[in-house]
């Protein structure tokens, strides 16, 4: 058999449990994105990762220089400025100049929440231009609970950016 001194034994034990702590502490610290997603943000729709996403003037860069019938893909965060108050199927996202952004959801496979005006989302989708009807529009208006003389104000087709979302991260 072989005769460890106790010193020896005691620096092994050492070493040991050493290896053990700081390999689970790595293992566990390779791991954060889930825990941060789950923590952060609630996901609708597919999944979205809240990493390299885009700020709200470059989105309107690229709003700027798409032309009718263009579709980007694109991953952007910004505010909640009107949600759909009767299914939560569309919302619109507030951005620096006059033009909102309207987002759909991808095949009308998901909705969001109707109370999450001033939230931050993180949407991940294609960006494009719409042409919204007068029809449309004063729908859109009805749904996001318009008085009647903002709804009859409505007269004219609108061409403005347009996003349709195949996810959507919520912060919580």
């Amino acid at each position: 058999m072989l005769d460890i001194p106790e010193i020896m034994k005691n620096r092994l034990a050492i070493l040991a449990f050493s290896i053990l702590i700081f390999g689970c502490k790595n293992k566990a610290s390779e791991q954060p994105a889930e825990t941060d997603l789950a923590s952060h943000y609630e996901s609708f729709g597919a999944k979205v990762h809240p990493d390299n996403f885009k700020n709200t003037e470059d989105m309107e860069t690229t709003y700027a220089n798409l032309k009718k019938g263009d579709t980007v893909d694109a991953k952007f965060e910004a505010t909640v400025n009107s949600v759909c108050k009767m299914k939560g199927c569309w919302m619109v996202l507030d951005f620096p100049g006059e033009d909102d952004p309207m987002v759909k959801f991808k095949d009308y496979g998901f909705f969001v929440p109707k109370d999450i005006e001033g939230k931050k989302v993180i949407v991940s989708g294609k960006a494009y231009l719409a042409e919204t009807s007068v029809e449309d529009q004063k729908h859109f208006a009805e749904d996001a609970g318009k008085s009647e003389e903002e709804i009859a104000a409505i007269t004219n087709v609108e061409t403005s950016p347009a996003f349709l979302a195949d996810g959507v991260l919520i912060e919580k």
